[in-house]
């Protein structure tokens, strides 16, 4: 009997700050999810710099999360993990 492979940390359900479920719903939910809500709240919103769409300007709900005018998106992830638990 085989058994089942423990589902990796990735894609296990995490606790969100109030302030990120404000953007992406309530949790709890993996990161992957929150990734995907994010991307869809942002593309949303059109928060992507129209010049450089690698950067994202978040709007008074979204910087409160990120905490910053402009953010990348390489650099989002790094701050939306502060607020997973």
């Amino acid at each position: 009997m085989a058994t089942k492979p423990k589902a990796s940390k990735f894609m296990q359900p995490m606790k969100l700050s109030d302030d990120l479920a404000a953007v992406v719903g309530k949790g709890p939910m993996p990161r992957t999810e929150v990734t995907k809500k994010l991307w869809a709240y942002i593309k949303s919103k059109d928060l992507q710099d129209p010049k450089n769409r690698r950067n994202i300007n978040p709007d008074e709900k979204l910087s409160k999360v990120l905490g910053k005018k402009t953010v990348n998106m390489f650099e989002m992830t790094k701050l939306v993990n502060k607020h997973l638990s």
